[in-house]
This record gives structure tokens, sequence and C-alpha cells, in this order.
């Protein structure tokens, strides 16, 4: 099974874990997943590590492995290392703290610095009264309209799973573009 890295940051570590937690559900649902050795290994190493990790089979052949990354605290060094392999990432935003949206932007410029691959924005909490709607965040952020910015609402599997969704198709768009280019 191959299997594809996808980080998960965000301001709040506590989205980002239940985020991780809500994708990875669907997989315990099922039974435990069928893990190669190299991807328990992956998945004991950075659960050591203190992150956050989930697994999400996709299908018989491909799965997911998110790793989700506090917004700081680590070095560029282990930035840079968390990152080998990764496809592509999730920035999860508070969509009732706007506060967070400049901290949030400085994020987003950072990984856009640091790698380029495909990200998407999910604006989460969009369940709460007063939640920041998606279209607000995407102009605050100073985002193009080639980057999703989904609503989100971190415990819904759906939720999760259509923003996880997105990011997949902007990867194989990607992916596509430098095989064609």
């Amino acid at each position: 099974m191959a299997t594809f890295k996808i980080i998960v940051t965000g301001i709040s570590t506590a989205a980002t874990s239940l985020f991780i937690r809500t994708a990875s559900i669907s997989a315990t649902k099922h039974g435990t997943p069928r893990l190669s050795v190299s991807d328990a290994a992956t998945l004991h190493r950075l659960s050591a590590a203190g992150l956050e990790v989930g697994y999400l089979p996709i299908d018989t052949d491909y799965a997911l492995l998110l790793v989700g990354i506090a917004a700081s605290g680590l070095t560029e060094e282990v930035w840079e290392h968390l990152s080998i392999g990764k496809l592509g990432y999730v920035v999860l935003v508070d969509s009732c703290k706007p506060a967070t949206l400049t901290a949030t932007q400085g994020l987003i410029r950072r990984f856009a610095s640091l790698f380029q691959t495909p990200f998407v924005v999910a604006a989460n909490k969009q369940d709460h009264l007063g939640a920041l709607p998606p279209s607000y965040i995407r102009t605050r952020l100073g985002l193009p309209c080639n980057v999703p910015v989904l609503p989100c609402i971190d415990y819904e599997l759906r939720s999760v799973h259509t923003v996880l969704a997105a990011l997949c198709t902007a990867i194989e768009a990607r992916s596509t573009a430098l095989l064609v280019g």
C-alpha cells in the first residue's frame, strides 16, 4: 500500500489533533488498518516525538499518513525534516477568532517559503454562531482563488473528509501539470 504524508497545522493544536482523530476514526470503525512495517515504524516514531498522527486508508492501494504539527515551537531543521515526503498540507483556521488570522497568514507564508506543495485552508468551527465565512477568511489571508478555503467542522467526519479530498484533488492536479509541463 502506498502511503502519502499530509501535514495538518494551524495556530490551535487542539483543533489539529481533533481534525486528525476525526479523519482517522473511519479507519478504526472498520477494524484496524493494515499497516506496512515501514508505515507502522513511522507512526510509532512520530507519536513518540509528541506529534499527533493519524492513518486514513483511501482504498486497498493508497492511504494518507496525517501528521499534526503545532505552528510554533519547532526549529526550521525539524520543519524541513518532517516535510520530507510530504505531498501537501492543511492549514486549520479558527473561524471564530479573527485575531488569529494574522498569525495564520504568517504560518502560510512560512510554509510557502519552505515547501512548494499544494495546500488547502480549512475554515474550522463553521457550526459556531458568528463564525467567519470562508470567503472572508480568504480575503483576510490574501489567498488566490486557486487555493481552496473550505468550511470545516473538525469533529464531523464528512467535513474533514471533504477538506482532505480537496487537498488530494489539488495534489493530483499539480502532479498532472508537472507530468504534462
